[in-house]
């Protein structure tokens, strides 16, 4: 065990060092700031493939990497959708995810969100409604915000988490 420490000591940080003024940084900090003032602190995400190519997983997947690490903004993704603040659903609608993608929905407590991340996602894309497709995520259960892209970029997914907080504020204000 000593030795693996001093491995990780001599090795230091492989990592890139981000610096604070990044559109990461000052996006991340913004993104923070909304989480912290709407929801406590914690932005609980399921994602739902519901057909796709996994190239928005892909991207998906790099917000938890060590360089985007979207979790120091209090954004985390769960497992249960009865857990999550926001249904974040990938792929355009296979005929076989119709239902679970509905019952996913319905088990999110209120109030929820819904984003549609990629092209796919927001209209079908490239399968468009066939046999075998439902097209748009919109066409089964409501979208709250489109994220458009082939596959979207982790900022843009980003920019994207952080919209949807301030459309959620300002309706909000309008209801109260």
């Amino acid at each position: 065990m000593l030795r693996i420490l001093e491995r990780i000591r001599k090795t230091g940080r492989l990592t890139e060092i981000i610096s604070p003024d990044s559109e990461l940084e000052v996006l991340g900090r913004e993104v923070a700031r909304h989480v912290e003032k709407q929801f406590s602190g914690s932005l609980a995400i399921r994602q739902v493939d519901a057909g796709s190519c996994n190239g928005c997983e892909l991207e998906i997947h790099a917000l938890n990497n060590p360089y985007h690490d979207i979790e120091q903004f209090g954004v985390h993704f769960v497992a249960s959708p009865r857990h999550a603040d926001v249904l974040l659903v990938t792929g355009p609608v296979s005929r076989h995810m119709e239902t679970a993608l509905r019952r996913t929905w319905m088990a999110v407590p209120s109030p929820k969100y819904v984003i549609a991340a990629g092209q796919c996602a927001c209209d079908g894309g490239e399968f468009g409604v066939s046999y075998a497709s439902c097209g748009a995520v919109g066409q089964v259960i409501p979208v709250d915000l489109e994220i458009p892209g082939c596959p979207p970029t982790p900022i843009q997914l980003m920019q994207g988490i952080l919209l949807l907080m301030k459309q959620a504020e300002m309706s909000d204000q309008d209801a109260g």
